[in-house]
């Protein structure tokens, strides 16, 4: 889900970073909020099925969000801090360029701030959109535990460790295990890109440079080819990440077993064997995909950070 390669050598600054963030915060819990503000949820859950309801992009741009969240300095809501005079925030890092639907996470924490001033973590609403997003395609739901707390630091430096569209199997395995997620993790969380859109810079390789990725499927990489020219200008051209790109299914799996899987990072996880007999268990099952999901997401939201509830999402207190 995230667009830059990790670096093998940044990663024993990132263990320390990812251990302290793994350490810190408040433990989470289920009724958190059952006293401080019982409408919580409900709020964050209209406004992202009203977004929703405007632009069928909206659940991609919410679970990218989170998953670039979580992956940096753990889900502290760190990606909607927006950057200042003399500090470039994650969200303008060049992983990070693509993010969208930020509005939707401010809105909520406007109506949240109405109902219960102060209370709510933008980290949390960020965890909850997250889940509402991936239920209202049609995925599956799950229990978000909350309490999170809001980070104040953002740098757009950091972001270089996401994993990347061009990543190796030992860099996404090497990125996800640092933050203390398995090789199943890996793939089931892969499947997110049962959502959303790539465009042509994050896979413009494998149809250009030196004739097509012989793991491309010929018809496939041929209408990549149609969508992405040589000298393509359109800034807007691309590709849908799977066949059903707004609703949550497992035809990511399916796609990427006949040749159609859209990033090299994807094609990734059929290059070893324990990955890619995930994979065939999540094309024969899209229950099972869905329950391991809803397990993972649950796993990879809890890594804990920040310092604070703040009322704008775009500023430290």
């Amino acid at each position: 889900m995230a667009p830059a390669a990790s670096s093998s050598g940044r990663m024993p600054a990132l263990l320390v970073l990812l251990a302290a963030v793994a350490l810190g915060g408040e433990a989470l819990s289920l009724d958190y909020y059952d006293e401080r503000c019982p409408q919580a949820e409900a709020a964050v859950t209209a406004a992202v099925r009203q977004a929703i309801a405007k632009d069928r992009t909206v659940p991609a741009g919410l679970l990218r969000l989170h998953f670039h969240d979580c992956f940096v300095r753990g889900c502290d809501g760190s990606v909607l801090l927006d950057s200042t005079g003399n500090v470039t925030a994650e969200k303008d890092g060049p992983p990070n360029a693509s993010l969208h639907a930020f509005y939707v996470i401010d809105n909520a924490k406007q109506a949240v701030e109405a109902i219960c001033p102060g209370v709510v973590s933008c980290a949390d609403i960020l965890a909850l959109a997250a889940r509402d997003a991936v239920a209202l395609s049609g995925g599956p739901s799950w229990v978000v535990r909350v309490g999170r707390r809001d980070g104040r630091v953002s740098l757009a430096n950091e972001t270089s460790t996401l994993p990347g569209p061009a990543a190796s199997f030992e860099q996404l395995k090497q990125a996800f295990h640092a933050r203390g997620l398995s090789t199943k993790d890996l793939v089931v969380l892969s499947g997110g890109h049962t959502l959303g859109f790539a465009h042509c810079s994050s896979f413009q390789s494998r149809i250009q440079r030196g004739g097509v990725d012989p793991a491309l499927s010929p018809s496939f990489a041929a209408s990549l080819r149609r969508a992405c020219p040589a000298n393509n200008t359109a800034r807007a051209a691309g590709s849908a990440l799977d066949s059903t790109s707004t609703a949550f299914d497992n035809a990511y799996y399916r796609m990427l077993q006949s040749g159609r899987g859209l990033l090299s990072s994807d094609e990734a996880l059929l290059t070893h064997p324990k990955t890619r007999a995930f994979v065939a268990l999540y094309a024969a099952s899209q229950q099972a995909f869905f329950r391991d999901f809803a397990k993972s997401m649950l796993r990879m939201s809890e890594l804990n950070g920040g310092a604070e509830m703040r009322t704008n999402c775009r500023r430290p207190n």
